[in-house]
């Protein structure tokens, strides 16, 4: 069902860096595509089978990768300190270049996303950004607004790094666990980030939404995806429990079989 991870080399405010990927299904070619972002700790390797899954129940193809500086693409530099503006770089920049340089048709057939965390703050900024390139999205615990208690979990994460094996875990899944860990715990961490908001751009979104939030995310609030739902009615919500900062992991089949319900639904009756 899927390809074995492959490379390509995109430009990115004029330097050159590599991507690592992986197509699931590429042989549906017909079938729409769902390109899945990752978190803010994570990388192709870590949803480990869940895109799989989930295209399967949907009759879609996927597209998988790692950001810069996550997984097997080019690494943050050591002296790089990502700004303020870091998602929306992401979104605005790196994902558009990524989806030209693989041929993706984001006018004829526009992909969904399907963002975690990081990964669906990004997969917002763009559909506001690119409001006709986005078929829909499904946002697993979106960030829209710095909350106290994400601070706190990740000066605790900073800790943990510091003091137990935790590197050890991550270099499991990055070729430079210190670029991935330090590129979002230090500008999560920074004190003007505090005041990091993406309410009033995401006003812009057409595409319908699904937005999933677990009742015991570590990380955020309801008022994450409510925040959301106040702004665009299409929003669906979709509130678990049992289900802390990742739902794919903590409730992958309810979660499959509800997300692959919706994009199966919506696929012919986007705007």
């Amino acid at each position: 069902m899927s390809e074995t991870v492959q490379f390509v080399q995109i430009d990115w405010a004029g330097r050159p860096v590599r991507i690592e990927y992986q197509w699931i299904a590429p042989d549906r070619t017909n079938a729409p595509l769902i390109v899945f972002l990752h978190e803010g700790l994570g990388s192709l390797a870590m949803w480990k089978d869940f895109p799989q899954q989930l295209c399967e129940a949907a009759g879609c193809r996927g597209l998988v990768y790692s950001r810069p500086g996550y997984g097997a693409s080019t690494p943050r530099a050591a002296e790089e300190v990502w700004g303020l503006d870091f998602l929306h770089r992401q979104a605005h920049e790196v994902l558009p270049a990524l989806l030209a340089a693989l041929d993706v048709d984001t006018i004829s057939q526009p992909p969904w996303l399907f963002g975690h965390s990081d990964g669906a703050s990004i997969t917002l900024l763009y559909a506001a950004q690119f409001p006709r390139n986005i078929a829909g999205a499904v946002l697993l615990a979106p960030h829209i607004l710095v909350e106290d208690m994400a601070v706190a979990s990740i000066t605790q994460a900073r800790t943990a790094y510091l003091e137990t094996d935790l590197r050890e875990r991550l270099a499991k899944y990055h070729d430079d666990p210190d670029s991935a860990f330090w590129g979002w715990n230090q500008i999560w961490l920074h004190p003007p980030f505090s005041e990091w908001s993406i309410e009033a751009e995401i006003e812009t979104i057409r595409c319908r939404l699904l937005a999933v939030q677990g009742l015991d995310d570590e990380y955020g609030t309801l008022e994450q995806i409510h925040g959301i739902a106040r702004r665009l009615p299409q929003t669906e919500l979709l509130e678990l429990s049992d289900c802390g900062h990742s739902p794919h992991r903590d409730q992958p089949e309810r979660l499959i079989a509800i997300a692959s319900a919706f994009i199966t639904q919506k696929t012919g009756d986007t705007p």
